[in-house]
């Protein structure tokens, strides 16, 4: 059997029989390396959307108004890379899905099973990174959004005693 060796998005070799699944340059399986690399790139956009969640929890806490649009916008424009990437994603995992026999839709922990190695590891160790930082982007977020009412209730409770004081 002929082998090939792949170097992945992240410093990683792989080698891959030669003859597996759709085929690329010498016969090497395209849908899996493709949904690889989007996965790598997700976990990098959602890496600095974790970055950009942390940026805004500092401005929250430190009080300074000016900047919150800021760094909001800052979050909203890696969301939608993350929701363009998603949609890549998408679209490689059901090439990924028809590769290994599986049918369009398949999750990636289906696709993990059903992977030959490396992919397998691959994928599950990507299924594993993913929820690490869905679940601490989503506390995050949820911390940021309470800090931010606050806030705004602090703001309106400032501005209504302010405009009671005015008024007397």
């Amino acid at each position: 059997m002929r082998l090939v060796t792949l170097w992945l998005w992240r410093p990683m070799r792989v080698v891959l029989p030669a003859t597996f699944g759709r085929s690329g340059h010498m016969g090497v399986a395209l849908g899996l390396n493709e949904l690889s690399t989007v996965l790598w790139r997700e976990r990098e956009l959602l890496e600095s959307l974790l970055f950009k969640l942390e940026e805004e929890e500092f401005v929250l806490a430190s009080g300074r108004a000016r900047w919150v649009g800021r760094a909001t916008r800052e979050v909203e424009a890696v969301l939608d890379q993350v929701r363009g990437i998603e949609l890549e994603r998408a679209v490689e995992a059901d090439d990924a899905a028809r590769e290994v026999g599986l049918t369009p839709g398949a999750s990636l922990q289906e696709l993990a099973r059903a992977a030959p190695t490396p992919w397998n590891d691959l994928l599950r160790s990507h299924h594993v990174a993913l929820t690490d930082i869905t679940s601490q982007i989503d506390a995050l977020a949820h911390s940021n959004r309470d800090a931010l009412v606050q806030s705004m209730r602090a703001t309106q409770d400032a501005l209504l005693g302010f405009h009671s004081d005015a008024s007397m």
